[in-house]
């Protein structure tokens, strides 16, 4: 690899990672009470973006190589999903199985986080902080595949695309999770962590969907101009979902948080600061 390389790969990953960092400081500092240290919370964003996405990667991999070799012994075409290289079977990845993967890891991001969550608020900051590293490594691995194939505009473009639209999205659904993981944590009544992992999932693959319209409506028949109009719009929907979704988050955090929480009905206490020692 030469000099030039090297300095175009530098380029790729501090264009991936400073809207990330940007955001998890935007979410960080929505907490007004008792605002997290930032060595916790980028060690949960490291942990978004090796653990989790490497995993992902192999576990989606795995999936696809046995789904291939599966539905190459079941009869019918009804089980055509399973075969990665078919059409069906990549949007079966893509709005079904990577959803349900990817946020199971990054969930277990804000699980292993858990000494940390010392107020109720803290679960969505961890889970975004997860969910935020994992955009921002599997952003710089695409713009590195479109880097590797149109050179280093077309690795930048993809990169800033998917800063305002992808990485925005993981921090959400595993921000939701943390909330949801963080009531259970706290026993608060209602939904916990089970329901918002799949409010996660649900978040996932709506945004995949929108976000792949136009392939999709390529593979039914819709071509031309139309075709062309659905795909711009829908790219421009999925960003103002994940502008939406962040923004929900955001919500989320300010009415969880302690002083926000003492004026509504007292259900909830948070824990008690531990005693100092002598």
């Amino acid at each position: 690899m030469s000099s030039a390389d090297l300095v175009d790969l530098g380029v790729l990953i501090v264009v991936s990672l400073l809207p990330a960092l940007f955001y998890l400081s935007w979410v960080r500092r929505t907490e007004r009470y008792r605002t997290e240290s930032w060595g916790p919370l980028l060690g949960a964003f490291a942990y978004g973006a090796l653990f989790a996405t490497f995993t992902a990667g192999i576990l989606e991999a795995i999936f696809v190589s046995l789904g291939t070799t599966a539905s190459g012994y079941l009869p019918g075409p009804e089980f055509v999903f399973l075969n990665g290289n078919s059409t069906i079977g990549v949007f079966f990845l893509v709005l079904v199985v990577a959803p349900f993967i990817e946020e199971a890891l990054k969930a277990s991001g804000v699980a292993a986080n858990r000494k940390s969550l010392r107020i109720l608020a803290d679960g969505p900051v961890f889970g975004a902080s997860v969910g935020l590293g994992f955009g921002f490594f599997e952003t710089f691995l695409y713009g590195l595949g479109a880097f590797l194939v149109g050179g280093l505009a077309a690795g930048i473009t993809l990169i800033l695309v998917r800063s305002v639209s992808s990485v925005l999205l993981h921090g959400s659904s595993t921000g939701m999770f943390g909330y949801g993981y963080a009531r259970g944590r706290f026993a608060v009544k209602g939904p916990q962590g089970g329901s918002y992992y799949l409010l996660a999932v649900a978040m996932h693959g709506s945004f995949n969907a929108l976000a792949s319209l136009g392939v999709i409506l390529a593979f039914v028949g819709v071509s031309g101009l139309a075709a062309e109009a659905a795909g711009v719009v829908a790219l421009f929907a999925a960003i103002a979902f994940a502008f939406g979704a962040i923004e929900h988050v955001r919500t989320v955090i300010q009415s969880s948080d302690y002083p926000a929480l003492l004026k509504g009905s007292g259900r909830y206490q948070p824990p008690m600061p531990p005693a100092r020692t002598r």
